[in-house]
């Protein structure tokens, strides 16, 4: 089974993105859009104070009435967030996102953040170690 680790590593790009709990939700979207993913982990220093998404924004900021510009990330992000150990599995991964609802994943390593994995970075790992296996299995049916 592929580890977190594994999969980290043959990621094309593996930057983390963040902001702080004090920047405006503006900001973090400006961000997220620049980048064209859906959410950004929020730090303090090298602590992982919470996780925003473009569904926290959905939730607790449109729907609330809260302004972008003048609303800090920290009213509306998600704090205590679920993070994976970069010696786990794949298969531990997807029992967490489903288990917990959630679409991103922050990888800690010594307690420090080293990355993050969406629900997509999952699937399509799943499935790459799935069309491996049916290769290596059509190979020793057939002689190949």
């Amino acid at each position: 089974m592929l580890t977190v680790r594994q999969l980290l590593s043959g990621k094309p790009q593996n930057t983390v993105y963040s902001v702080r709990p004090d920047q405006m939700v503006i900001e973090a979207l400006d961000l997220m859009a620049s980048k064209n993913i859906g959410a950004v982990l929020v730090m303090e220093g090298d602590h992982l104070a919470g996780i925003f998404s473009e569904r926290d924004y959905a939730r607790k900021g449109i729907i609330q009435n809260r302004k972008a510009k003048s609303t800090p990330v920290t009213e509306v992000m998600t704090p205590g967030v679920f993070v994976v150990d970069i010696r786990q599995n794949i298969e531990d991964c997807m029992k967490m996102m489903s288990a917990k609802r959630i679409r991103h994943l922050p990888v800690v390593e010594d307690q420090k953040v080293v990355g993050i994995l969406s629900v997509s970075d999952i699937v399509t790992a799943i499935m790459h170690e799935q069309e491996n296996r049916i290769q290596s299995l059509e190979q020793y049916i057939t002689g190949y």
